[in-house]
């Protein structure tokens, strides 16, 4: 069996499972964030009752992360009720936005956007904070109410998004029926190269298989290559299989996920056990494809879909308006690193916006030095503006007063998010181009489309 079909057995109860099997499975934990999460509370207590108790309330994670930093007031309600739903049941892990437990979120826009306008609770943007805050384990079964929870098979994890409906049936009974994925495997060979990360790999498998080329299939990432990269790497790798249709996006258990599981749990007080899985020597694959990380570039998306891949060195023509580093994919600390690297001693020629994924992530950037310099001062110095304000902000648009979104039709926005459909970051006449932390650095300081081994060389 794959580590896709490994899992899921075992969720089972089963001894083996194939692609195409019909199977109930126990979830381990069920995330929720504020725009899906009121809508699965309505699913839950219409079909259970409005005196239901959720089926583990140790097992449910809650995340305010999405129309966080806004003045609309449907957003902020959206937070509260939250609230009320975990103080009605006793929800263990809910990382509120305000510290008062009885009290109301509020956007103060009198304050601006860059400035810290949370408590001392809020985690930030979901898929990020989940392992932060030790809720990814090994060989575990995770879902969530966001395409993006895919992400946290970085950590031999299955995990996949669902919608409402199936999240209040979780919710209620911790159960849910699955129909195996075939397997596609990516066996990645070689390392990367200066200039080059992971978000260049991943848009180059997307790439090769198109945007819906993974359509209910489980994506297998390994191989040395896989075994070379970080966690942070993982993480954007494992994010992105949504972009190609994926069902979820799977990597193999070894040293460095056990150092970084082992580490939040005990940070956080979170469950410390877990069984990872191994494939088996006959696992049987629906595609199979060599990358060899050596010989890969700096790579782009280009509107409208994240399949449009080109290289970034052959896109010069391509003028820009604005620029975006965050989200689950982009907002990392690496990721502000490499684009740190690359800013470091330039300035930017157009906007540029950066947000991070965590508050954690923010206190590292603030009192990490490089030089007589902190990280984000580097940034901050370059031109970039630089928001406290962890969260999704401008990935996925939200309301107008969004930090970063776009406003405007005809802007052109090279961003480290993970998704350029038409609209999704505002002004559905604008155009978005997917690329690296580094690429889109090197965009900034030229106000163009560049290659940031341009930058590097110097």
């Amino acid at each position: 069996m794959t580590l896709t079909e490994k899992i899921l057995a075992r969720a089972a109860g089963k001894a083996k499972v194939q692609a195409g099997d019909n199977i109930w499975v126990n979830a381990d934990v069920l995330m929720t964030h504020d725009v899906c999460g009121p809508g699965t509370i309505g699913v839950f207590k219409r079909e259970f009752g409005k005196d239901a108790k959720v089926w583990d309330k140790t097992r449910i994670v809650i995340i305010p992360d999405h129309y966080i930093f806004t003045a609309d007031s449907k957003s902020n309600r959206n937070v509260d009720i939250l609230r009320d739903f975990v103080k009605e049941q006793d929800i263990a892990y809910f990382y509120d936005v305000i510290d008062d437990p009885n009290g109301h979120w509020h956007f103060d826009m009198s304050k601006g956007h860059l400035k810290r306008q949370y408590g001392s609770q809020y985690a930030g943007v979901c898929h990020t904070a989940l392992p932060q805050k030790g809720h990814t384990r090994p060989g575990e079964i995770l879902f969530g109410t966001d395409s993006h929870t895919c992400m946290a098979g970085a950590f031999n994890q299955f995990a996949t998004g669902i919608g409402n409906t199936d999240a209040g049936f979780v919710m209620g009974t911790g159960k849910l029926l699955i129909k195996v994925p075939e397997t596609m495997h990516f066996r990645l060979e070689g390392q990367l190269q200066p200039g080059v990360m992971a978000k260049d790999v991943i848009l180059h498998c997307i790439g090769e298989i198109g945007f819906d080329g993974a359509t209910y299939r489980a994506m297998q990432f390994d191989g040395p290559g896989a075994a070379s990269l970080s966690i942070d790497d993982r993480m954007t790798i494992a994010n992105m299989a949504i972009e190609a249709g994926g069902k979820n996006g799977i990597f193999e258990f070894d040293s460095r996920t056990q150092e970084y599981v082992d580490a939040r749990v005990k940070l956080n007080g979170t469950k410390s056990t877990y069984t990872p899985v191994a494939p088996d020597q006959d696992q049987k694959f629906v595609y199979e494809l060599v990358v060899n990380l050596d010989k890969l570039e700096p790579t782009v998306a280009c509107h409208p879909d994240p399949g449009q891949r080109k290289k970034a060195k052959e896109m010069g023509h391509i003028k820009l308006d604005r620029a975006y580093v965050g989200s689950c994919t982009g907002g990392k600390t690496s990721d502000f690193v490499e684009f740190a690297r690359v800013l470091r001693g330039h300035h930017v020629t157009i906007d540029t916006f950066g947000v991070p994924a965590t508050p954690e992530i923010v206190r590292e950037l603030q009192t990490t030095y490089w030089g007589k310099q902190t990280v984000w001062d580097i940034l901050v110095s370059a031109g970039v503006q630089m928001t406290e304000n962890a969260g999704c902000a401008a990935c996925l648009g939200g309301p107008v007063d969004t930090f970063g979104r776009i406003n405007k039709p005809g802007i052109k926005c090279i961003s480290a998010t993970n998704r350029n459909f038409p609209g999704r970051m505002g002004d559905k006449e604008s155009q978005v181009f997917l690329a690296s932390p580094m690429t889109v650095a090197a965009s900034a300081i030229a106000g163009k489309i560049v290659d940031p081994r341009e930058y590097l060389a110097n």
